[in-house]
C-alpha cells in the first residue's frame, strides 16, 4: 500500500458516502462519478495484462451505466408529472442494477473479477455495491425488482456450476447474495444493512484466505497438502457462504426467508431455498476435491502463510462456526 492507492482508497470510501447521503439525483450520479475514477487506479496494473484488460472492461460499463444513469435524471426532469413514471423508474433501477453486476446485466462481473487481486475482488463484491442498493431502495419497482432478484439467485447458482476460477466462482456467488439482499432491501433496508454486514465478513474471509494461500484455481486447493486446520477453515467458511444452518452464513438468510413467508412469498422463498441447495452443491465439490485429493508438494508451489494470519484465520472460521450459537444471545 502506497500513498497513492491509500488516497484513492480514502477517495472510493468518501464518494459512496457523497452518493449515498446526496439530496438530489445529481449529487448521486456524482458521488458514483467519483467512485468509479477512484476504483480505476487501484485495481489497474501496468505490470499485468489481465488487470489493465479488467480495469478497462469495468470503466466501459460503468461510464456507459452512468450516462444512462444522466439520461434518466434529465428525462425524470422533464417527465416528472406524465404517465412515464414506470417507464422511468425501470430505466432507472436498471442503469444502477448494471452498475452492481446484477442479473440480467451480469456477463461483465465475472470477466472483470478474473482480472483482480484478491483484495480488489473483496472491494469490487461488497463496497461498490453499497451506492446502487442504497439507490435502489430510494426509487425501486416492486414487480420489476421481483422479477430480477429471481433471476439473480438462479444464474448465481447455475453460473457457478462449471467453473474452475475461484474468483468467477465468487463473482456468481455474489450476483446469488445480490438476489437475497434486493429481497431483504424490499422488506427493509435495516435487514438489508445486516444481510450485507454478514455477507461483507464471509467474503473478507474468503478473499484473505486465498490471498494468503496464493490460490486462484480449484485445482489449485488439491496440488498441495495443505495443514489440515486451512482445509477445515476452507470448509467452515464455504459451508456458511453458501448458508448451511449450524454456520453464522445461514443467520441473515433465515431472517429474509423469515420475512418472506410472513409476506407470503411463498414461491419466492422455494425457488431461493433450491438456489442456496445448488450453491452448497458446487461449494461441497471444492471441499471434497481439496479434503479428499492428495498430491505431491510441489516445490515451486509457494503461499505467504504466516503463523500470525494462520491464526487470524482460524479466529473467524471458529466465528463462523459458532456465531449462530452466540446469536441466539443477541437476537431473540
Amino acid at each position: 500500500m502506497n500513498s497513492n492507492k491509500m488516497f484513492f482508497m480514502f477517495i472510493l470510501f468518501f464518494s459512496t458516502l457523497i452518493s449515498i447521503s446526496s439530496n438530489s439525483w445529481f449529487g448521486c450520479w456524482m458521488g458514483l462519478e467519483i467512485n468509479l475514477l477512484s476504483f480505476i487506479p487501484l485495481i489497474s496494473n501496468s505490470k499485468n495484462l489481465f488487470s489493465s484488460e479488467a480495469s478497462l472492461k469495468y470503466f466501459l460499463i460503468q461510464s456507459i451505466a452512468s450516462i444512462n444513469f444522466l439520461f434518466i435524471i434529465l428525462l425524470k426532469m422533464m417527465f416528472f408529472n406524465f404517465e412515464m413514471n414506470n417507464t422511468i423508474s425501470i430505466m432507472m433501477n436498471s442503469t444502477l442494477l448494471m452498475k452492481m453486476g446484477s442479473a440480467p446485466f451480469h456477463f461483465w462481473f465475472p470477466n472483470v473479477m478474473e482480472g483482480l487481486s484478491w483484495i480488489n475482488c473483496f472491494l469490487l463484491m461488497t463496497w461498490q455495491k453499497i451506492s446502487p442498493m442504497i439507490l435502489i431502495s430510494y426509487y425501486f419497482m416492486d414487480k420489476f425488482l421481483i422479477f430480477i432478484l429471481i433471476f439473480n439467485v438462479m444464474i448465481g447458482a447455475i453460473g457457478g456450476l462449471n467453473q474452475t476460477s475461484l474468483r468467477k466462482m465468487l463473482a456468481f456467488s455474489s450476483i446469488n447474495n445480490l438476489g437475497w439482499m434486493l429481497a431483504s432491501i424490499m422488506i427493509s433496508e435495516n435487514l438489508w444493512m445486516f444481510y450485507f454486514m454478514f455477507y461483507t465478513f464471509l467474503s473478507s474471509i474468503m478473499c484473505f484466505m486465498f490471498y494468503f494461500l496464493n490460490v486462484y484455481f480449484i485445482n489449485q486447493l488439491f496440488m498441495i497438502n495443505l495443514k489440515m486446520m486451512i482445509k477445515l477453515s476452507l470448509l467452515i467458511n464455504f459451508l456458511s457462504l453458501g448458508g448451511l444452518p449450524p454456520f453464522i452464513g445461514f443467520f441473515p438468510k433465515w431472517m429474509v426467508i423469515n420475512y418472506l413467508l410472513s409476506n407470503k412469498f411463498y414461491v419466492l422463498t422455494f425457488i431461493f431455498v433450491m438456489m442456496s441447495l445448488i450453491m452448497l452443491l458446487y461449494y461441497i465439490r471444492i471441499i471434497y476435491s481439496s479434503m479428499m485429493f492428495n498430491y505431491l508438494k510441489l516445490k515451486w508451489f509457494k503461499f505467504n502463510l504466516k503463523n500470525k494470519s494462520f491464526f487470524f484465520i482460524n479466529f473467524l472460521s471458529m466465528f463462523s462456526l459458532l456465531g449462530l450459537i452466540t446469536s441466539t444471545f443477541f437476537f431473540s
